[in-house]
């Protein structure tokens, strides 16, 4: 197979889920040999909240959220296929104005991020050879508004599996030996110390610390009964499976109205080894035995007695989550886009040979 030149748009380095999406595929092409060039938001204005790493030689920073898009290095760069990710989010009238060009030389693809139908018409105003989205949720109400042929279900894909010592990541960040550790982390911590009281209240009977590591934390925990360490960080990918390692659990305490949505977090941790507890929502509605699920304090805590107790259950959770990361790792789901590619390269010679031998015959 040849490699391919492809041009990817969209969130990288970012605290946002299209960002952990597009890594996790964008490096596995790379890493198989492909051409990439990466497309992104300017330091100035971009989807998230902060940056988490440090860029490789194949992005470029063109565009901001507010609509501004230099399209000079995309229509300089040769490109079979050109994904677009989170639309929504996108300089679309920018891009809507290049788009001819863009298309006169690659197969286009839109990965959707929305929940739901986009309310803007400017959402609507391409043409694209393939939509991919994540799960059946998805193309229901996609449907709705593209030819069913050109919807794929591809699944969100997972960090490789990276297991550590737990000791030895503790004593890497500082962090006691002699407690069980629990875990918080990214934009939405507000919403998992909703649990603090729960978190206390099982402090009386066991030794817990609760690591809190977010730019985005409050300066001050006030907490009874458990020990607090708030770490004013945004980690890149190896630091943040560091804090997984030291953990005993990662807590996910995220709910959302809209039905049509997945947990980029999750997917990213699955493969560490560490077991994650969530509040029973869409977010995770693709997940049974891989996640500790809770609706209530009540059974919040009795998910936490069982962390605390390194029960049977936990262990059945960390195994599942294992062979679900396994079955969707990068390198498999990178796989499947390509796949895809190969396919809409294919039609397209075919297509356009037809085409060309219709012109020839008319002329005759």
């Amino acid at each position: 197979m040849l490699p391919l030149k492809i041009g990817m748009m969209g969130a990288w380095n970012l605290d946002a889920g299209s960002s952990v999406h597009a890594e996790l595929i964008g490096r596995e092409w790379v890493r198989k040999g492909h051409d990439l060039r990466l497309y992104s938001y300017l330091h100035s204005d971009f989807h998230g909240t902060t940056f988490v790493g440090e860029d490789e030689s194949y992005v470029t920073r063109c565009f901001r959220v507010s609509g501004y898009l230099d399209p000079r290095p995309i229509l300089n760069s040769d490109h079979d296929i050109f994904v677009v990710q989170n639309l929504g989010m996108l300089p679309r009238d920018g891009l809507r104005k290049i788009f001819h060009c863009i298309r006169k030389k690659a197969r286009t693809v839109n990965i959707i991020h929305e929940a739901e139908l986009p309310s803007d018409p400017s959402f609507y105003q391409f043409q694209w050879e393939s939509i991919v989205c994540f799960d059946q949720r998805y193309r229901k109400f996609l449907r709705e508004a593209f030819p069913e042929e050109k919807i794929h279900v591809i699944p969100f894909p997972c960090h490789p599996i990276a297991k550590g010592n737990k000791a030895e990541a503790r004593l890497k960040l500082a962090l006691p030996l002699n407690c069980k550790i629990l875990l918080v982390f990214g934009q939405h911590v507000e919403k998992d110390l909703e649990l603090l009281r729960s978190i206390s209240t099982l402090g009386i009977r066991y030794p817990i610390l609760l690591l809190v590591v977010s730019i985005h934390a409050p300066n001050r925990i006030v907490a009874s009964n458990i020990q607090v360490d708030i770490r004013n960080e945004a980690p890149n990918i190896g630091r943040l499976y560091d804090y997984l390692h030291a953990s005993d659990a990662l807590i996910l305490n995220r709910q959302v109205e809209t039905k049509a949505v997945v947990s980029s977090t999750a997917h990213q941790c699955l493969g560490s080894g560490c077991p994650i507890m969530a509040l029973d929502s869409p977010f995770f509605k693709n997940f049974h035995k891989e996640i500790l699920k809770y609706r209530t304090a009540d059974e919040f805590e009795a998910c936490l007695i069982e962390v605390m107790e390194s029960g049977n259950m936990v262990m059945k959770t960390i195994q599942a989550a294992e062979e679900y990361a396994r079955k969707n790792t990068a390198e498999k789901i990178a796989e499947r886009y390509i796949e895809l590619f190969q396919k809409l390269l294919t039609q397209s010679l075919t297509t356009h040979g037809f085409e060309r031998h219709e012109m020839e015959t008319s002329t005759v």
